[in-house]
């Protein structure tokens, strides 16, 4: 078959747009999100649950999908409504979009023109109809459940969101105004005085909390393009280089890599920022005896991982670094060893303890009094947020499915020396994962990597930097 010029040209950009995701299809398998929508369903027998989605923005940035909808959905489309229906056993979606909209918005055709059969979920109407849908519902049902927390975006952890809400607006007395969330439970106890609304955002995170075979292999791509991400700024790290450059470097090596945002801003403290442990202002050219602290990850289809690693300016330990540094590492090693469905974080910590005087360790010095205080080494679930719902693990037995930042610190603000040694742990069936694997822990490791040549370094002998 022979084609025209401007239907070969055509193809091509399908093509290019096909493979580079222009159209953005659902993340995970369709049955991932109904699995997941069922669970929720189970929850709530007697009622059904209202799950928000993202406005539209305002601005030039780009549109992400609050992480509870997507999390149920995998639907990107701005201001859809969805309802988990637990008496009826069915979900349906509600959004208003034009395929034209669609194709402006990186959003898929297909989910805009076959929306049951594209996502799974059993009905869509659009979002006009909610109003009258809802009516009949609430007829059928004694509660509505939804979230009574904020949503959480991208670079947003719900929590931490909510304490600075209600500090900056909700409990503000020159403003008070009521959060999203909250005016819509305002306004559906007014229209149905007869239903109980219910907060339901300790259920999703109860879900939440475990990860699925689907949600840890997108966290694993997530975990070695942040390591690929940070050997490379350790590699480039010099006296003379300055912070933001760094933080460039790590952001260019993760978008080559094709993840669609960082998890959080690239922290890096170093000389006086070390007490504040997200300092990501990037603003020193760092000399000769710096000891720098890096934290940063990549997101990966709405998931992320959180490393943190330790390394000197000029690639050569002092004695004092050295000490702090392997105390660190040294602990983080032996937490490891200990994680395992069943135990807790608490008895992993006491584990430790003894497994490191044992060794011969000193754990009345400064390094190790300060990180056996952390509770082997649980610090925060990861997930959908590096700071996930559901806080930590600390006080519960470890089960299988959990993700969390296994984090080991110590910081001298007296000698502006700060150390921290952060892998992303998954519990297994038989004990842990490090989602992280691959950083370079080990002093003599990190100090052969940091003379290799480097990309900025590369550049500037070049003069094309």
């Amino acid at each position: 078959m022979r084609y025209s010029l401007s239907k070969y040209c055509f193809l091509i950009f399908l093509a290019v747009c096909l493979s580079s995701g222009l159209y953005a299809d659902l993340i995970f398998e369709k049955s991932e999100y109904a699995a997941r929508r069922s669970r929720l369903m189970e929850m709530i027998p007697n009622g059904a649950a209202i799950v928000l989605g993202a406005q539209d923005i305002i601005g030039y940035n780009p549109y992400f999908q609050n992480n509870d909808f997507m999390y149920f959905s995998g639907v990107e489309i701005p201001d859809s409504i969805l309802v988990i229906d637990g008496k009826n056993k069915e979900s349906v979606l509600f959004f208003t979009i034009s395929e034209r909209q669609a194709r402006s918005e990186n959003i898929s055709v297909e989910m805009v023109r076959n929306t049951v059969d594209h996502t799974g979920i059993e009905k869509y109407y659009p979002k006009e109809q909610f109003t009258s849908y809802l009516s009949r519902l609430t007829s059928q049902i004694e509660v509505l459940y939804t979230s009574f927390k904020p949503e959480e975006l991208m670079r947003e952890c719900a929590n931490e969101k909510l304490r600075v809400l209600q500090r900056n607006i909700l409990f503000n007395v020159w403003d008070g105004r009521l959060t999203r969330e909250q005016q819509f439970v305002k306004l559906l106890r007014e229209k149905f005085p007869r239903i109980l609304v219910k907060d339901c955002s300790s259920l999703v995170e109860e879900l939440r909390v475990i990860k699925s075979p689907a949600e840890i292999d997108l966290m694993r791509k997530a975990g070695r393009i942040g390591v690929k991400a940070h050997i490379e700024m350790m590699k480039a790290t010099r006296p003379g280089v300055y912070e933001y450059e760094l933080a460039a470097l790590f952001e260019y090596i993760c978008k080559k890599e094709g993840v669609q945002d960082l998890a959080y801003n690239v922290i890096i403290s170093s000389e006086e920022n070390h007490p504040y442990l997200h300092y990501y202002k990037h603003n020193r050219l760092l000399q000769d005896g710096d000891f720098l602290v890096v934290d940063a990850g990549p997101d990966v289809g709405y998931y992320d991982v959180d490393i943190s690693a330790s390394y000197p300016a000029n690639g050569k330990f002092t004695n004092r670094q050295r000490e702090i540094y392997e105390a660190c590492n040294e602990v983080e090693k032996a937490c490891m060893s200990f994680y395992r469905p069943g135990i807790t974080c608490e008895e992993v910590n006491e584990r430790v303890k003894d497994y490191l005087e044992r060794k011969g360790y000193d754990l009345s010095k400064d390094a190790f009094k300060i990180m056996t205080r952390r509770g082997g080494g649980c610090s925060h679930y990861v997930g959908m947020a590096v700071h996930d719902v559901g806080g930590g693990p600390r006080g519960v037995p470890l089960r299988s499915g959990m993700v969390f930042a296994c984090d080991i610190l110590a910081v001298f603000p007296d000698e502006n020396l700060g150390v921290r040694v952060e892998d992303t742990v998954l519990i297994t069936k038989d004990g842990c994962e490090n989602l992280t694997a691959g950083m370079p822990r080990e002093i003599e490791e990190i100090e052969t990597l940091m003379k290799q040549p480097n990309i900025i370094q590369v550049l500037k002998e070049k003069k094309l930097y």
